[in-house]
């Protein structure tokens, strides 16, 4: 992708696309963000010469003036609600937001001719897993509103793909962890649900404990094991994305993780060794839903992106998350 065309990446304050923006301006692309700002922070925009744009997804005349003056490329897509237990209590919410706010942007882009879009998916959309490692051919059945809303954006962009020539590179993540290892963005939600900065929330004193849900699973230290995949490497792979559609490639669904699996137990281990401070736990039951094991095959994002994670040692994840909470923001954006 040449450096002087420009890309549209939306919900690019929030924690992935804020660290893809800065990945995407260093290598001198020319990025504008849109992002209402619900969940994203204007302060994790860091790279200069990046224009931010604060607006919805599902303003037609707003995307028609950004797209006229900018003749878009590609866009990289990741607005959207990512609570799963609120889509549960909410599902209309994620519907709307996740599945048919973003058809007005597919609108507005067939309308430009840009035909090249690389979506942040989930490997939610799998659902309970019919096999591990997970592979791309797995059977998609999501087990909740979170993971359905981005599995039918997935079916829109394959019937795009038919109708109008869209190319689409969805990228399944599994779990996103860690920070710019400068700590100058990193991870700020509101609530934090993720668990690597919970357990450091806990060494710091935010909350009270960490509570780990079932020690009892088939696995050898008795916790659920995850596959994390560093935010960075996360960024890397939507870059290569670009290049890749940009180059010609045809529409690819890939996940996105280390295939090496790691227990809540070690998390809190590695934040142990890392702080040189003891996490606060409390354990409880299973929490319903949870599988034992969630693992990627990254094999085909190697093959067709040329990606592969370059973080995999948890310990390192962990350390840049504790780099974020000692930086300049302290853990946590400016609230308005």
């Amino acid at each position: 992708m040449k450096s002087n065309e420009a890309i549209l990446v939306t919900g690019g304050a929030g924690y992935i696309g804020s660290h893809t923006v800065r990945l995407l301006a260093e290598q001198g692309r020319r990025v504008v963000v849109l992002d209402n700002l619900v969940f994203g922070h204007r302060e994790a925009i860091v790279s200069e010469g990046v224009e931010f744009v604060e607006g919805a997804v599902g303003d037609r005349e707003l995307l028609r003036g950004l797209f006229k003056q900018h003749q878009f490329s590609a866009v990289v897509h990741f607005a959207a609600f990512a609570y799963v237990g609120e889509s549960v209590t909410d599902p209309l919410k994620y519907y709307r937001n996740n599945t048919a706010e973003p058809l007005t942007l597919l609108e507005v882009m067939q309308e430009h001719g840009c035909k090249c879009f690389v979506f942040s998916s989930t490997c939610a959309t799998y659902g309970v897993p019919a096999s591990i490692p997970i592979v791309e051919s797995n059977p998609q059945d999501p087990i909740n509103p979170y993971g359905r809303s981005k599995l039918m954006l997935e079916w829109v962009l394959r019937d795009c793909d038919k109708a109008w020539g869209l190319k689409s590179a969805c990228l399944r993540y599994f779990n996103a962890s860690g920070a710019a290892e400068d700590g100058a963005i990193g991870e700020d939600h509101e609530p934090e649900t993720h668990l690597i900065p919970r357990v450091l929330m806990a060494i710091t004193g935010e909350i009270s404990h960490v509570d780990v849900f079932g020690t009892d699973y088939p696995t050898p230290d008795g916790t659920c094991i995850r596959d994390y995949i560093h935010v960075n490497d996360l960024a890397d792979a939507h870059a290569k994305a670009l290049d890749y559609l940009a180059e010609g490639g045809e529409s690819i669904r890939c996940n996105l993780g280390t295939g090496v699996g790691v227990s809540v137990r070690e998390i809190i281990d590695a934040a142990e060794r890392v702080t040189g401070k003891k996490v606060p736990v409390e354990y409880g039951p299973r929490r319903e839903g949870d599988p034992p094991q969630l693992l990627a095959d990254p094999t085909l994002a190697r093959e067709k992106l040329g990606w592969e994670a370059g973080h995999k040692n948890v310990q390192d994840m962990v350390k840049s998350a504790w780099a974020w909470m000692g930086g300049p923001y302290q853990g946590r954006y400016p609230r308005s």
